[in-house]
């Protein structure tokens, strides 16, 4: 699926227009999660579908469900702008950063320059580089890029196999673990366990997929977490705010 995935965004990349640049504040992506009261610190994504699960909310307003997390006290926000396999839009970014005063990430599949000029312009603090998707040097060149444009980049690995090859190359401020296998889609927490012992102690670590209850949470956190990224679990509730309380154990269903 990832193949799949990444021959479309170089066909998408070789028509791209760049917009023009969003009139939207910055907020750092980094400190927001650095300085969570909630621990782990969240990270809710706003999502319709996935290539796995097919649609995952019919009713389907961004700015909405992006209120919502902020009423549940969220740190920052994942915002998908994959059309073709994700029914995002790069427009959602700059609807919701008008609306809600949280750092958004970028979640796409981001392989090319061009991109990370686009996301600084669509209004996104913070952006994607996958290492399942890019070669070491060519991730390290992207993620410059976006620092250049004062963008923080959240770093994602899901075998520790890319993270040994990841790190000779440079230290990321920001890991996230990809608890699902891109290739397959299915999800496994406790390998978490053994790629977090080689996670640099300096480097702000995040649990992403496949966490649902309150249970998922202590794991990942026993696991060196110190943020996660949600979004299926918390975009199938009708109150994401309560949601996400229930996710932290702070209200029994």
């Amino acid at each position: 699926m990832l193949t799949k995935i990444l021959e479309k965004k170089r066909e998408e990349i070789s028509t791209l227009i760049i917009p023009e640049r969003a009139q939207v504040s910055n907020r750092s992506f980094y400190k927001a999660l650095k300085h969570s009261i909630r621990k782990p610190a969240l990270i809710a994504e706003v999502k319709k579908a996935s290539p796995s699960k097919g649609v995952i909310k019919e009713s389907f307003h961004p700015v909405e469900i992006a209120k919502a997390y902020e009423a549940g006290k969220a740190d920052c926000l994942s915002v998908l702008t994959d059309e073709s396999f994700f029914q995002g839009h790069r427009d959602f970014i700059a609807e919701i950063k008008k609306n809600v005063s949280l750092p958004v990430l970028r979640k796409d599949f981001i392989i090319d320059h061009k991109q990370v000029e686009e996301s600084k312009n669509i209004g996104a603090d913070a952006i994607l580089l996958i290492g399942e998707a890019l070669e070491p040097r060519k991730l390290h060149e992207l993620y410059l890029h976006a620092y250049e444009l004062d963008m923080d980049v959240l770093v994602e690995v899901h075998s520790l196999l890319v993270l040994e090859k990841l790190l000779p190359e440079f230290i990321p401020n920001i890991l996230g673990v990809n608890n699902r296998d891109l290739s397959t889609f299915q999800t496994d927490l406790h390998q978490m366990k053994e790629i977090s012992k080689f996670v640099p102690e300096e480097t702000l670590l995040v649990s992403e997929s496949g966490i649902f209850t309150f249970e998922d949470v202590n794991t990942v956190k026993k696991y060196g977490a110190n943020a996660i990224l949600v979004g299926e679990s918390l975009m199938r509730q009708e109150d994401q705010a309560l949601a996400i309380k229930v996710l932290y154990g702070e209200q029994n269903d």
